[in-house]
């Protein structure tokens, strides 16, 4: 049965980590550094690059898209665009219970509108 509690003795730990990964997956180099290049030019430090870059590989392999074909389409979004799709991709990925989000602030207009007749 899972459990969120530690595990208790050193044969549980090892068990735990021996078990956390069970499938690997791989990609092809130049997928990875074409990603990660990507998002490295877009302003992404070296643990976020890599980090989005292995969920959008994931995601386009998923999805049977070409990664190249994707990296295309966001070369052309603004950074405020770039950050609304990467936000998508990385709760399409997360657990319903752990979602990322982004505030837009609210203009609100305080001032009454009337119409004055001359």
């Amino acid at each position: 049965m899972a459990s969120n509690l530690p595990p208790q003795s050193p044969d549980d730990v090892k068990s735990f980590f021996d078990n956390l990964i069970k499938d690997q997956v791989t990609f092809p180099a130049a997928e990875i550094d074409a990603t990660v290049g990507f998002f490295l030019k877009r302003g992404f430090d070296q643990t976020s690059a890599n980090s989005v870059a292995i969920v959008l590989l994931s995601q386009a392999r998923n999805d049977a898209v070409p990664v190249f074909s994707l990296v295309d389409k966001l070369k052309g979004l603004t950074d405020l665009q770039l950050t609304q799709v990467i936000a998508q991709v990385l709760n399409a990925d997360r657990a319903g219970t752990s979602l990322l989000g982004y505030r837009v602030e609210t203009v609100v207009n305080t001032y009454e509108a009337r119409n004055i007749l001359v």
